[in-house]
């Protein structure tokens, strides 16, 4: 059983007021991410996706294992045959699958299964959460996959807006088809689809207001009813 290797902790002190400062100035920066569904097909460098992708695998795991495949995707043949699949079962969804209180939900964002941005936007990030892992032809448990997953997707969003792009967080039910066209193991389940760009010139987005500090944070305060 390998043990690993302990190293001193990197870690910077700031001064209190410093401290705020970031911290502000990193609120700022994340409450102005929203998520676009109209892209631009202008290019993006190979690097920077690169290091987008890097950011989001130092996020924390179960065990540090790590259970998580980020595929990229750019090739046109490929990008299409995602976006017809998706949309074979956005239309099934809209039509038959959802019920009307969240068609209402979604009516009031302007969506529906129409997905011409899966084809638009340069990139498409297609995140799987590996179920267990391959070793030495054995299988191998994987720990809070669903947790660590979630976690690295929130770094990654963190890092595309950081980094001056856009994303959209779409997730197609059922998604399976995804692992089809791709090509991934049997351990690797779809977790989330992003695309990834610039935003086309004049895009709108709904005004959306964030919710108070008070809806969804507490200190040591019991819940009352």
């Amino acid at each position: 059983m390998g043990q690993y290797k302990f190293i001193p902790l990197r870690f910077t002190l700031y001064s209190p007021e410093e401290q705020l400062h970031r911290a502000k100035e990193y609120y700022k920066l994340c409450n102005s991410r929203r998520t676009v569904r109209e892209f631009s097909d202008r290019p993006i460098s190979r690097e920077l996706i690169e290091t987008i992708i890097h950011t989001a695998g130092t996020a924390p795991s179960g065990a540090n294992k790590q259970p998580w495949k980020f595929v990229i995707v750019n090739d046109p043949v490929l990008k299409q045959k995602i976006r017809l699949a998706a949309e074979k079962e956005e239309r099934e969804n809209y039509e038959h699958r959802m019920p009307q209180a969240w068609l209402d939900d979604l009516a009031a964002l302007g969506t529906d299964w129409h997905k011409e941005f899966l084809e638009v936007a340069p990139y498409l990030i297609v995140v799987f959460k590996e179920r267990y892992r391959v070793e030495n032809g054995l299988q191998k448990k994987n720990y809070y996959a669903e947790e660590s997953v979630g976690i690295a997707c929130g770094f990654l969003l963190a890092a595309i807006h950081n980094a001056g792009l856009a994303s959209l967080t779409h997730t197609p039910s059922p998604m399976n088809f995804l692992r089809k066209i791709l090509e991934r193991p049997a351990n690797e389940v779809p977790y989330l689809l992003i695309p990834v760009g610039y935003p086309k010139e004049g895009t709108f987005v709904p005004d959306l207001q964030r919710k108070l500090f008070e809806q969804i944070a507490s200190f040591n305060v019991p819940f009352k009813q």
